[in-house]
């Protein structure tokens, strides 16, 4: 579990727009995981089983508050993700890229992490999210179309390295 844990603590960010809550659905699923091992298929994807397990305990989270989350995400610069790479002008892209990212619908920033970032297959996406793969493609889509124009707006906008 314990290779498993940093990215699925990525997604549970991811899904919940805050590093907090995101702290607070990693835990909790490893906790979920540990009660429910005997469930687990062996020769399965672990990683798989527990990014579906945090998606449920998400939407059951938000069932209960009836919240709804799409905007007051925190910036990038607030997550701590690891600066690999020594090239300022490369870090700063990504940071801005990464803030688009998170500021995306709920819905296609997950599909968008889960695909972009975690590297998995549309289908596999569609099976963790539980929803057909086609939804999956849209939500790509749709993402894709709505960072490409942000980009191309700051471009835009003058602004130089």
């Amino acid at each position: 579990m314990a290779e498993v844990f940093p990215r699925l603590w990525r997604y549970a960010v991811s899904l919940t727009g805050r590093r907090d809550w995101g702290d607070d659905l990693a835990q909790t699923t490893c906790l979920r995981a540990l009660d429910k091992a005997d469930q687990f298929e062996a020769g399965t994807h672990l990683d798989r089983w527990m990014f579906r397990m945090a998606q449920r305990i998400w939407l059951n989270e938000l069932r209960s508050r009836k919240v709804r989350t799409g905007g007051g995400l925190v910036p990038v610069e607030e997550i701590d993700l690891p600066d690999k790479s020594p090239d300022a002008e490369v870090n700063i892209f990504a940071r801005d890229v990464l803030n688009k990212v998170n500021a995306l619908p709920e819905a296609q920033r997950q599909s968008v992490v889960l695909v972009y970032v975690e590297g998995y297959s549309y289908k596999e996406a569609a099976e963790i999210m539980e929803i057909p793969i086609g939804t999956v493609m849209s939500r790509l889509a749709s993402a894709r179309k709505r960072l490409n124009t942000q980009m191309a707006d700051t471009q835009g906008q003058g602004h130089s390295t």
